[in-house]
């Protein structure tokens, strides 16, 4: 069950004591943020804060920015807010990337492959396996872990690779344990079944993988979720007065109107 609770700039957040509702139960849904004047809410849920926001494909176009006109990475979300004005309603990090702000596996923006494919094993949560995708083609979008992805031949508008899978059909990564020993600022993304309503979160304290990827299925509806990173994790919420600061950032992920 989500609660709404007061709009915060800070990080910290209170923490909740709220048990999760079985995953069909309709009080899943996000919260309605439209009086909000924004996609961004704050929210409790498994005990912890964090700031949700829910955009409907439909109605905004959710994209992802790597590079600038000038060829540099945006690198911060302030960066992203100044060039993109007012048509930005919100934004995060989308991915892990290197120390010169490429990302580590396949990225796509406006239909053009920048990056491809990584099927590496590695060190890290990008490569706890199963990782995966989330793309975006046209008024849907969707998460699918990376060998389904590459089977499916989806030829999406924007992508971007990310790891681990937090929620997969349904069922939490069989390898993030229930409420593990690391905690981290967290954010992620998960999509809704009908494919048109994506949901972006992150965490206001340190949290654990479980209780990141329960939040996604057990209170946010979504089947399929994807971690985006951990520590460096930030969002630009206008609606909230919200814009993050952080180390230089790679891909960023925010909607636009139509």
């Amino acid at each position: 069950m989500l609660h709404r609770v007061p709009v915060r700039l800070a990080a910290a957040g209170l923490v909740g004591s709220l048990l999760a509702a079985p995953f069909a139960a309709p009080a899943r849904a996000a919260p309605d943020t439209a009086k909000a004047g924004g996609p961004c809410a704050a929210v409790q849920a498994q005990g912890e804060s964090f700031t949700v926001c829910t955009v409907d494909l439909r109605r905004q176009r959710v994209r992802l920015f790597w590079l600038g006109s000038d060829g540099l990475p945006y690198a911060s979300l302030g960066s992203l807010a100044a060039r993109q004005g007012a048509a930005l309603s919100f934004a995060m990090n989308a991915g892990m990337y290197d120390k010169g702000q490429a990302p580590v596996g396949l990225y796509v923006e406006d239909g053009r492959e920048m990056k491809p494919v990584s099927t590496a094993n590695g060190p890290g949560n990008f490569h706890l396996k199963p990782n995966g995708v989330f793309y975006v083609k046209g008024e849907r979008a969707g998460v699918l872990d990376t060998a389904r992805y590459l089977k499916a031949k989806l030829r999406p508008d924007f992508a971007t690779q990310s790891g681990p899978m937090l929620v997969i059909d349904g069922q939490i990564h069989p390898k993030i344990s229930t409420d593990g020993p690391s905690q981290k600022i967290r954010n992620g993304v998960g999509v809704r079944d009908d494919g048109r309503t994506a949901v972006f979160a992150i965490s206001e304290r340190p949290v654990t993988f479980g209780a990141f990827a329960r939040l996604f299925r057990d209170d946010l509806g979504c089947r399929n979720a994807l971690f985006l990173d951990g520590s460096v994790s930030s969002l630009y919420a206008p609606n909230l007065g919200r814009s993050d600061l952080s180390r230089p950032l790679g891909p960023l992920v925010g909607a636009v109107a139509r």
